[in-house]
């Protein structure tokens, strides 16, 4: 049974969780270097009052966000009615991408942050080229999905 197809209800409810699913995901690698920038002018310590604030968020919230997110585009691919499928070489980047994704937020931000509130002050540089791993992340899977190349 077809429970939906481009531009139908249910294909446009999915497509909806996963844009939003990926903006909760990603949204703390952007915002977290600009509350950075504020707490180092106000003199206050940025990586422990940083890990304080967001420990646990990667592992709680952003993480499963991510996790959704892709599984709500899988869905989309699914939907399609063959219009993408998962052999496109521009999907097969993407999901190799957001697996990626998944490793930095659970195997390298969840852990530092963690360590940064225990005071490992080495743990600021995990947290800090983690989050630019997931800028570059986002910018290839955004390009990916809107000039889908090699479709």
């Amino acid at each position: 049974m077809l429970i939906g197809a481009i531009g139908d209800t249910g294909y446009d409810v999915l497509l909806l969780l996963h844009i939003l699913a990926m903006i909760v995901a990603f949204a703390p690698s952007f915002v977290w270097p600009f509350v950075s920038v504020r707490l180092k002018k106000a003199g206050k310590p940025v990586g422990p009052t940083i890990a304080e604030l967001a420990s646990g968020n990667s592992a709680k919230v952003h993480g499963p966000a991510l996790a959704l997110g892709g599984i709500f585009g899988f869905g989309l691919v699914g939907m399609s009615n063959e219009v993408w499928e998962f052999s496109e070489p521009w999907l097969s980047v993407a999901m190799l991408l957001w697996f990626v994704a998944l490793g930095v937020v659970f195997g390298m931000m969840a852990p530092a942050e963690k360590r940064v509130v225990a005071g490992d002050v080495g743990a600021e540089k995990i947290l800090s080229m983690a989050g630019g791993i997931l800028h570059l992340v986002i910018v290839l899977e955004l390009y990916l999905m809107i000039f889908k190349p090699g479709a």
